[in-house]
């Protein structure tokens, strides 16, 4: 043994250029995080292998592994508070989407549907709580509040794999969920405040709402002339990770004040993402906060999923059968009532009240805030939670099943399609050996630009009305229809043209219009834009003459150009290019033969 003298002296970062020593407790922490990850790579990757949301497989993990499933994961300090996070995000995100000039356009959809659907859906249920469930009038507004919220997570996923959200029903769907959104706020004041109010329940919301507003006030007053000018700093600095680090300041910080002031820390969030939304820097700021968003709110929904008690769940499955009946059939009804009242058309009203069907992630906040301020009984969060839960996983296909009957039921209901039928035909009526452009984003108009500098005629169909609008205003044809129905291609004169062009990337689609086309005009051509390969062989038998991924045109003048500023002669790398073409495209290979000969 060494003498006291001669024991080797470490200095604090030698210990840690070491390394910590082993702790046999290490072990079962990390396990449980091995789990969950585990489990959320597996579910994940499942979930959105049938196109279903993320969300989904979080929630499962939690029901699957938590305190009331196989108990692989517990709850703790940490865990909520990572959780607590996740929710911090969300709201943030939804500040960032909030904007002034959106609202103005939508605001009798905002505040016309959206008021009264959140109306209904909470009295409707706050009465059905107080006398079907014996609960006391503050149990039935909590709960009431909850279930009025639908899902934006899944809603507009789904709206925008289907290239839906600019449809009529679409549209209708997001202006009652950015009220939701906008609610959620108020919400989060009204709840505490009924928790915390004794006899003088109107003086206590009074004081509490003149608080929030005061607070949220000086914070948006401070916050429009510093937020902006923050910005415009860091951005001189040209650091991301400096603008990241600003972002998470902000976000944390503001959470930190509304906390501070009795509020809640997603109202301060909220107010963050609204500031900076004002800001130049939105988009980017939006970009660099998703993979924080996303990774804690899949944490949330996991401690979400791990609140419910499977045992309560099959002990009472008969009033949870009851409640979600309840849940999905009266809120379809209510907005069905609201948009056929508004004169909305059969086929968008079923539309319309499917994806509203259901419960929400902000609804999930509110039943949970509700049970910690002893709002609610335990047996009523039990049986609300579950109900709930299951209506979010009924949802993408209650969706689905409301879109193809409103399909079938659309096929028959000429006097809703008539408008857009007829204003088709007449924008193609004096069109002949023309091209069908389905599709007017950036590479259709290319398209239309290329085909209008030789004089070829063309008609070109979106479901944009912005985008047709400005198309319009410039003298260019294009109408308001969706490709991939049999009557718009007939009324766009597919009998007459000359050739067809798919420029969207959603295969499902391009393939219903391949299908469509040839079973017209199996002669015709038609070209087909797809992201990259993998669709390629399946668009190739549908029936294209010609499939356009985006990766290999992108590499192809990526590696054009390496080679030009590599000293190589222009002309040599456009042969190089024109090779690789007509190696992948068979209408080009005859053509590149011809010109070696």
């Amino acid at each position: 043994m060494l003498p006291q003298s001669e024991v080797p002296h470490f200095t604090h970062a030698a210990r840690l250029a070491a390394g910590p020593r082993y702790d046999p407790s290490m072990h079962s922490q990390l396990l449980p995080i091995l789990v969950l990850l585990s489990a959320a790579v597996v579910a994940v990757a499942v979930v959105r292998r049938f196109r279903r949301p993320s969300m989904l497989a979080y929630l499962a993990i939690g029901m699957a592994l938590g305190p009331h499933g196989l108990a692989l994961l517990a709850e703790s300090a940490e865990v909520q508070g990572f959780a607590a996070f996740g929710l911090v995000f969300l709201m943030f995100s939804i500040g960032l989407e909030f904007s002034l000039k959106r609202l103005q356009a939508m605001r009798t959809l905002v505040f016309g549907f959206g008021l009264s659907q959140m109306t209904l859906t909470a009295l409707g249920t706050g009465l059905v709580t107080v006398l079907a469930y014996g609960q006391d009038w503050k149990s039935g507004i909590a709960v009431g509040l909850a279930v009025a919220m639908s899902s934006t997570v899944i809603v507009a996923r789904m709206l925008s794999d289907r290239f839906e959200l600019h449809s009529r029903s679409g549209r209708q769907t997001m202006g009652v969920l950015l009220f939701q959104d906008l609610a959620v706020a108020p919400c989060l004041i009204l709840l505490p405040a009924l928790a915390a109010s004794g006899d003088d329940l109107l003086r206590s919301l009074a004081v509490a709402a003149l608080e929030a507003v005061a607070v949220l006030a000086l914070l948006i007053w401070l916050g429009k002339r510093l937020v902006g000018r923050l910005f415009d700093a860091v951005a001189r600095v040209r650091s991301n990770e400096l603008l990241v680090l600003t972002t998470l300041w902000i976000v944390v910080g503001l959470s930190f004040l509304t906390a501070q002031s009795g509020l809640s820390l997603a109202l301060g969030a909220f107010v963050g993402g609204m500031l900076i939304s004002e800001t130049a820097y939105r988009h980017h700021v939006e970009a660099d906060i998703r993979p924080f968003r996303d990774i804690l709110l899949g944490l949330f929904f996991v401690t979400v999923g791990m609140m419910l008690d499977l045992q309560y769940v099959l002990a009472n499955a008969h009033k949870l059968a009851l409640a979600v009946a309840l849940l999905i059939g009266g809120k379809a009804l209510v907005m069905l009532l609201i948009t056929r009242a508004a004169k909305t058309p059969l086929v968008a009203s079923l539309r319309t009240a499917a994806q509203l069907a259901q419960a929400g992630e902000f609804g999930l906040v509110l039943i949970e805030l509700a049970r910690q301020l002893q709002l609610v009984s335990d047996s009523v969060f039990q049986i609300t939670l579950s109900a709930m839960l299951l209506s979010m996983f009924i949802a993408p296909f209650l969706i689905e099943r409301a879109a193809r009957l409103s399909g079938d039921l659309g096929r028959g209901d000429w006097a809703h399609k008539a408008t857009v039928i007829h204003n088709i035909a007449v924008h193609s009526l004096d069109l002949g050996q023309h091209v069908v452009i389905c599709g007017y984003g950036r590479t259709g108009q290319r398209i239309a630009e290329f085909l209008g500098i030789e004089g070829i005629p063309f008609i070109a169909l979106d479901v944009d009305p912005q985008r047709i609008s400005e198309a319009r205003a410039q003298g260019i044809n294009v109408v308001f229809g969706n490709a991939d129905r049999r009557e718009v291609l007939q009324a766009a004169g597919i009998s007459r043209a000359r050739a067809v062009v798919v420029t969207y990337s959603d295969a499902h689609s391009a393939e219903r219009v391949l299908h469509i086309v040839r079973g017209t005009r199996p002669d015709i051509p038609i070209v087909v834009r797809t992201a990259d390969d993998k669709d390629v062989a399946r668009l190739k038998a549908a029936g294209a003459t010609e499939v356009i991924p985006e990766v290999l045109e992108s590499s192809l003048l990526i590696a054009a150009e390496t080679l030009v500023q590599a000293g190589i002669p222009m002309k040599k790398a456009i042969l190089h290019v024109r090779a690789a073409r007509a190696e992948r495209y068979a209408s080009l290979r005859d053509y590149y033969d011809a010109l070696k000969k």
